[in-house]
């Protein structure tokens, strides 16, 4: 007798293999059967030809930190997810001193946009170094399957303190990260990941630490990695970093080396398809270059006491270092660094995470109950109206609310036309959820969902087999997780059962279920009618349906060769 038989499904087995109807039986939390009809079983579920898939693989989140207060790290098992890749951009809470876990957590709240109220309320410091972070993962328990990259500015910190984010490393401090790098592995880490993107930045506008990485730190960190036989090399590139430069590194490390983040710009249209070009060229020659890019829009709330979307200028430096809002709002009046960050706007049009893009941003919501006619407006408009330069216009507009307007802006990637040859390459890793992190500014964590419905049924970008793929069976031998990502007798019962006819994520809603009560943006599922990790029922039809002090995921680590 099974414990579950999904009976009368769509069986899309996460290959790309058109779809059999049929049933899908679990016993211990592995598929024992995929076939035909199947026996009886202690629970039956009615697909009545309802879509059952591999859950989802997420393999660009930021849930380092949320995961020690919230092991479901809500919402992405309600949105399909059944494994969450951690770690990225190197931006990890281990290795990490008690000295210093305030600076760590001050840096996230710049980079990733994380409430520090609430890393201060909810992270569990049970650990020090990577190893026993990984150990009280386990002994806490986690609600999906998680694998964990060993981070650069972290392993940086470790080694050098606070001159971590001030100087290059010397050759005997390059050789004790290397030993941090291989202790990670060693212990079950699914690779190494770092940044050198100009946008991530910590406390004061600080670079964050693996951005003072000289090149022979970064080999030295990648080679120590790579002694183990396994692990990925993930990066978020920076201007400076260059694709030959990353083809050099997969040659020399003999590993994949997945790099982000390849978005679409409207000011700049060429570089996202040279940038792939490139790619693809590496690996036809042998080498394992994968760009990683996202199926949704770039969209960001903010307000001016956190502008990230500028914060990758130089010339808003200044603002980035001001300590508090008086500070702040000193600067934002100052005729000199507006004529500054006007010039860069102009000068570097093109390579910003921000280009000048007036007619993209609006207004979301107004502190000031006169102000209210001005929702929806674009700053675009608001600022020809009142015949101003538009930097000039949102700055006067922000200070006269107390910097507490609300707006979002369209930044990268909406364009369906062009998007839609990036994710139709089927060699780029379709992912940047970027789930955990950026949460007052946005909330992809819906992202599988909204390839299968808008991409796939809408648009027909990808069939259905293979959206299914390049979120399951892809992602699974590209980090090399074993025994997941497909629907095989044998492997880890990680299932999510859709109606492809409907399935999509839901509109974005504001939630202050932080710890200290902070506020995020989260989202629900459309169509989605249950998910299973290893075969322990979490979410059903009307949403996460699991008893939060279960534990049914695993942490992972061991991994493909």
């Amino acid at each position: 007798m099974f414990d579950l038989v999904i009976k009368d499904a769509e069986i899309f087995d996460g290959s790309g293999a058109r779809p059999v109807r049929g049933d899908v039986g679990v016993t211990d939390g592995r598929i024992a059967a995929v076939g035909g009809a199947l026996g009886a079983a202690k629970e039956t579920v009615k697909a009545d030809g309802l879509a059952l898939a591999p859950g989802i693989i997420d393999g660009h989140t930021h849930y380092d930190a949320q995961i020690t207060w919230d092991p479901f790290v809500d919402p992405s098992p309600a949105l399909g997810v059944t494994t969450a890749v951690l770690g990225n951009c190197g931006f990890t809470i281990a290795p990490c001193r008690p000295a210093d876990r305030d600076l760590t957590m001050r840096h996230l709240t710049h980079v990733e946009g994380m409430s520090l109220d609430a890393l201060r309320a909810g992270i569990r410091w049970e650990f020090e170094s990577f190893p026993q972070y990984l150990d009280m993962l386990e002994r806490l328990g986690v609600g999906p399957n998680v694998a964990c990259f060993s981070g650069h500015s972290s392993v940086r910190t470790w080694v050098m303190g606070e001159e971590a984010t001030q100087r290059a490393a010397t050759d005997e401090e390059i050789g004790r990260m290397a030993v941090l790098v291989r202790e990670a592995m060693a212990a079950g880490a699914v690779g190494f990941a770092s940044s050198t993107a100009e946008a991530h930045n910590g406390e004061g506008g600080l670079p964050m630490p693996s951005r003072l990485a000289e090149d022979k730190e970064l080999r030295a960190l990648v080679r120590a990695m790579s002694e183990s036989g396994s692990g990925v090399y993930m990066l978020t590139k920076g201007s400076k970093t260059s694709i030959p430069y990353l083809e050099e590194i997969a040659a020399e490390a003999k590993r994949p080396v997945v790099i982000a983040a390849l978005f679409y710009s409207n000011t700049n249209p060429t570089a996202a398809f040279t940038w792939l070009q490139q790619v693809n060229e590496a690996r036809a020659r042998g080498h394992q270059l994968v760009a990683q890019t996202s199926c949704c829009p770039l969209s960001m709330d903010f307000t001016f006491k956190s502008p990230y979307l500028f914060e990758s200028m130089q010339a808003w430096k200044p603002a980035m270092a001001a300590h508090g809002v008086e500070a702040l709002k000193k600067i934002y009046r100052d005729p000199a660094w507006r004529a500054a960050v006007k010039t860069e706007l102009t000068e570097r049009r093109g390579r910003l995470l921000f280009n000048s893009e007036w007619d993209k941003l609006f207004v979301v919501e107004t502190a000031r109950q006169e102000n209210r006619a001005m929702e929806g407006a674009t700053l675009g408009a608001l600022a020809k109206q009142a015949n101003k330069d538009p930097l000039d216009y949102i700055l006067d507009f922000a200070l006269s609310e107390e910097l507490d307007t609300m707006f979002v802006a369209q930044l990268l990637h909406n364009n369906d036309t062009e998007v839609g040859k990036i994710l139709a390459d089927p060699n780029t890793h379709i992912s940047l959820s970027d789930a955990g992190a950026h949460l007052t500014f946005f909330c992809d964590a819906g992202f599988g969902l909204h390839l299968m419905g808008h991409w796939s049924r809408e648009l027909g970008v990808l069939d259905l087999p293979q959206a299914v793929h390049r979120l399951t069976g892809q992602p699974a031998k590209l980090f090399g997780i074993q025994n997941r990502g497909l629907l095989r007798e044998g492997y880890a019962a990680d299932l999510m059962l859709f109606d492809p006819t409907t399935v999509a994520r839901g509109p974005k809603k504001r939630a202050h279920d932080l710890p200290s009560g902070a506020a995020r943006l989260t989202t629900s599922a459309v169509g989605l009618h249950g998910v299973w990790i290893n075969g322990t029922q979490v979410t059903d039809a009307k949403g996460f349906c699991a008893d939060p002090k279960s534990r049914p995921g695993q942490v992972l680590r061991r991994f493909s060769k």
